[in-house]
């Protein structure tokens, strides 16, 4: 009953919130949230081609797949091992993959628009889909660094 009482006095604070399915009402729309931001991303992608009716941009999308694929391979599917300051060789080889990929993304749409194969609009659109990317990345990290998940 009284954990009941925490989700009526709390209004959208899940950390506070005791009651098991407001908890994963939460999770839901967290996972809505980090869905809607990574096809807002792709969407903004799309429209750097699609409105200046040049499929360069594409390019940079490339590299979307790319980032992810160091964690993947070498710290096991979790993001933990970009911030710990323990590793080897393998950890430290993902995070340098990671970063220069990470790089890419931004460097692409300067060299496309450097060689006039794109126009100034359609870079920043890349620009601005790069970082709702990139924030959505930060908040899938934060997110799963909760062992509550």
């Amino acid at each position: 009953m009284e954990a009941m009482e925490n989700s009526q006095n709390v209004s959208g604070d899940c950390s506070l919130v005791f009651h098991p399915l407001v908890r994963g009402d939460c999770f839901c729309h967290l996972l809505a949230g980090l869905a809607f931001m990574f096809s807002s991303s792709i969407l903004l992608q799309i429209l750097a081609c699609a409105l200046y009716n040049n499929w360069w941009p594409m390019l940079s999308a490339l590299m979307y797949v790319v980032v992810p694929m160091p964690c993947l391979f070498f710290g096991g599917g979790s993001t933990q091992f970009l911030i710990s300051r323990d590793g080897g060789g393998w950890m430290d080889a993902a995070k340098f993959l990671t970063g220069a990929s990470a790089v890419g993304s931004i460097a692409i749409p300067i060299i496309l628009r450097h060689a006039d194969l794109i126009q100034t609009g359609a870079m920043f659109i890349e620009f601005v889909s790069f970082f709702i990317f990139v924030c959505t990345v930060m908040c899938y990290h934060r997110a799963s660094l909760d062992d509550e998940w």
